[in-house]
């Protein structure tokens, strides 16, 4: 695929079923919901995934998928810098359920997984709660609030987030050892779906 960078859901979904579709949030936001036919590959396990993902790309063009485009973006530069040539869904998985398109989502076990917003948001607040209270004893430890204010503020400003890349990598946030052979078994199986 040589233009456009970037597909809207509207002209992502006539072309789906032509498209290698990565979604390269972990496997609990992937199962609140994905685009259907998408594979799962978390952006962290990308470079594990390059062979299967250039085997893939010679067969149909790549969409590269997130919640709302930041990290499908990073994935595009990344398969560039490895000779992929991709395009990002505008706004994400977001943008695509708002335009009323289906989200699939794999069997659900009893207790559903929380996304990467909710875990940051979840962190993110209970160390500001816990700098504060501790702070009232170890004023220093005010300071924990203020970093987590800092790394928020940043975040926003870059469109990134470093506690979501730390939390990514908490045991359950990984991708299951056979939900990823499967995925890359799917992508050297592209050939034949054609």
């Amino acid at each position: 695929m040589t233009k456009p960078h970037a597909l809207s859901p509207a002209q992502a979904l006539p072309r789906l079923h032509d498209l290698v579709v990565l979604d390269v949030r972990t496997p609990g936001e992937y199962a609140t919901g994905h685009l259907p036919g998408a594979l799962n590959i978390p952006l962290d396990q990308l470079s594990r995934a390059l062979p299967a993902i250039r085997h893939a790309a010679e067969h149909g063009d790549v969409l590269v998928v997130c919640a709302s485009g930041a990290r499908s973006d990073t994935a595009r530069t990344t398969l560039a810098e490895h000779g992929v040539d991709s395009a990002a869904l505008t706004g994400g998985t977001g943008a695509w359920a708002a335009a009323g398109h289906e989200l699939h989502r794999p069997e659900q076990p009893s207790r559903l997984p929380w996304g990467m917003e909710r875990q940051v948001r979840l962190t993110a607040g209970t160390l500001v709660l816990a700098g504060l209270g501790l702070g009232r004893f170890r004023p220093a430890l005010r300071l924990v609030s203020a970093a987590v204010a800092g790394g928020l503020a940043f975040s926003a400003l870059t469109d990134s987030c470093g506690m979501a890349a730390v939390l990514a990598k908490l045991p359950h946030n990984r991708p299951r050892r056979s939900d990823f052979d499967a995925a890359l078994a799917a992508l050297f199986d592209r050939q034949h779906r054609r």
